[in-house]
């Protein structure tokens, strides 16, 4: 005999389960209507994701104009569901050649408009990067309890320089 407190609240719980799950479906088939499976075959040309330098915060104003793809190459083989064997090219060497299917765009474009491998400086992590070429300024910022200092750097831009301000402390980095 369980009591009617006992009961009520094994209902409750009943509900609530029922409820949740009902939501879950709900959200699973608004997400399953957005996504898109992404398969290549054999033979396709996919360009390749070049992520910005990780740890930096001077892509600011040109972080939507810096080369987010490079390539195209040709798929060699498929690895697993979601892996591809990619056919790179020399100034690749030291890149391994296999690609998860989300580092990776189907090509649409002619080969003349897209970005080239000599136009982006790439280090071994697919990721590209800027040098400080010279400080130009220095100034400190005032906060409330204390004060920041800052430079005035030009950076190596793929056309021609940019200048921005950074803290003392990354550029000593």
């Amino acid at each position: 005999m369980k009591l009617p407190v006992v009961q009520f609240t094994i209902d409750k719980i009943a509900v609530i389960k029922e409820k949740l799950k009902a939501a879950q479906d709900r959200q699973k088939s608004y997400a399953d209507k957005r996504r898109k499976p992404l398969e290549f075959e054999v033979g396709d040309k996919v360009l390749l994701k070049v992520s910005p330098w990780k740890g930096t915060a001077r892509f600011g104003k040109r972080g939507k104009l810096a080369p987010r793809y490079i390539g195209p190459y040709k798929i060699i083989k498929r690895v697993g569901p979601v892996a591809y064997k990619l056919e790179l090219r020399l100034e690749l060497g030291n890149v391994h050649d296999t690609f998860h299917v989300s580092n990776l765009k189907k090509c649409m474009a002619d080969d003349p408009t897209v970005i080239p491998v000599k136009d982006v400086h790439i280090d071994e992590g697919l990721e590209f990067t800027e040098e400080p070429i010279e400080i130009i300024d220095r100034d400190a910022k005032q906060t409330r309890q204390s004060r920041v200092p800052l430079v005035h750097v030009r950076w190596s831009a793929r056309h021609g320089y940019n200048d921005t301000w950074e803290h003392e402390d990354f550029i000593k980095k």
